[in-house]
């Protein structure tokens, strides 16, 4: 990605920002992909005993468990994330609703046809760690539910030996049919290839750390994925309507993530440029997770001075961040000015963390620039446009037939053409050229 050099409040510390893909974390991820290969369920279990410690008889859990971890919880924790989903569902609904199986008739006798089919299974990556993030289990099992994928295969790594509870209760209500409690490398392999214990799936789904990102990239082909992630990005476009503060918070909201999340600041106004910069350096004093915004901050963030909303328009599209958030005195202007985003957060009322946790909209989204040419993950993603043809018009079928073998002999495709000059001799009563005439004698 190349931004063009503007008036910088604020410049990033590092200048090269982190490369695309580090070498030691693809080799280690081949090696691990390449035992799950070779030794199946034995690989996955050195694997997981490995990096998280954790070796259970089986890691899928069965239902007994489930309905234990379930019934542990607060039923304020249930109902919000039942509410959650409800969210993300029917926002999934709307745009699985707004995608039509259609069939036209192009001339007599001849019909064309689309239909819009899920996959058979699905995978769902939910990470865990330092920060499990529950909320990809709506983003990655509810979508896919919704989209009519039939087995939904969802997995999140252990927390420090134990079961995550609150991630599988959110894996288990948004109807997840299997939950296994593994992580890293080892789960997308598993999921992608398969083992003795784990069927392979279709597509897999969700965020995840250097190595998942990379694991994917590697397996993609044998299994389809959602798109290549990198770390989180936030984008600000702010005028002088702005309130400073409000604009330090939600670009520190962002930099938590991790210490390469690039945090961005677009403003025409000098004034709060300078004043969300003195914020931000306050807030980090008493911030709890100000150990990995501050380095992110430090060497990712960048604030840039503009003289009019038309340039910060222009600079964001440079970016194509993968959260882009508006804060000017008309944030819908965006809609029709901005074309390069992940997603997009009008008005002062709306913030990126409600799109990260809990507002519907889907927050796996393209980062380092794939927003030129890719949206997030959405309904679609889950499905497969498929097309069907039928001719069921004699004339039409010998029409198409002579163009076919005339367009198939322009590029030396004989066997093209012959199939061609098959339907165009036996609707027209003609003989076949390239075919003897029977021995009747």
């Amino acid at each position: 990605m190349t931004v063009v050099p503007q008036r910088m409040l604020k410049r990033p510390a590092d200048a090269v920002g982190t490369p695309l893909r580090d070498s030691e974390v693809a080799q280690t991820v081949a090696q691990v992909i390449a035992d799950v290969r070779a030794d199946g369920d034995a690989a996955v279990r050195r694997c997981s005993a490995t990096f998280d410690g954790w070796a259970p008889d089986s890691f899928r859990l069965g239902p007994a468990q489930i309905e234990a971890v379930v019934s542990s919880l607060p039923t304020t924790v249930l109902d919000d994330i039942r509410f959650v989903q409800r969210q993300v569902s029917e926002f999934a609904r709307a745009q699985r609703h707004s995608l039509h199986d259609i069939e036209i008739e192009t001339r007599p006798g001849v019909f064309l046809g689309q239909k819009n089919m899920p996959v058979a299974a699905a995978g769902a990556y939910v990470p865990g760690g330092r920060y499990p993030l529950t909320a990809s289990a709506h983003m990655t099992v509810v979508t896919a539910k919704v989209a009519g994928v039939e087995r939904v295969a969802a997995t999140t790594p252990p927390n420090q030996g134990e079961i995550p509870p609150v991630s599988v209760a959110a894996m288990h209500l948004a109807g997840a049919e299997e939950i296994y409690v593994l992580g890293g490398v080892q789960a997308v392999a598993a999921l992608a290839l398969g083992t003795e214990t784990i069927e392979p799936v279709d597509i897999i789904a969700g965020p995840g750390n250097a190595y998942v990102a990379e694991a994917k990239r590697q397996l993609f082909g044998e299994v389809g994925i959602d798109l290549f992630a990198g770390p989180t990005e936030v984008l600000i476009i702010a005028d002088d309507s702005a309130d400073p503060f409000v604009v330090a918070v939600d670009l520190l909201s962002q930099a938590e993530h991790g210490p390469d999340s690039p945090a961005i600041l677009i403003t025409t106004s000098e004034r709060v440029g300078k004043a969300a910069i003195d914020w931000i350096d306050r807030l980090l004093v008493e911030m709890p997770t100000a150990p990995i915004a501050s380095r992110a901050w430090r060497d990712h963030g960048a604030v840039h001075l503009v003289d009019t909303l038309d340039e910060s328009y222009e600079l964001a599209d440079q970016y194509a961040s993968e959260h882009v958030q508006i804060l000017t005195e008309r944030p819908r202007d965006a809609l029709d000015r901005l074309r390069h985003y992940g997603a997009l957060f009008l008005g002062e009322n709306t913030c990126v963390s409600f799109g990260d946790k809990v507002i519907g909209t889907n927050h796996v989204l393209p980062t380092r620039g794939a927003a030129r040419y890719t949206g997030g993950l959405w309904v679609g993603k889950y499905l497969r446009t498929v097309t069907y043809q039928e001719i069921r018009d004699a004339d039409s079928s010998a029409a198409f037939g002579a163009l076919c073998g005339r367009m198939s002999r322009l590029e030396n495709f004989e066997g093209h053409a012959r199939s061609g000059d098959v339907r165009a001799a036996r609707f027209e009563t003609a003989e076949i050229p390239w075919c003897p005439a029977p021995d009747v004698s």
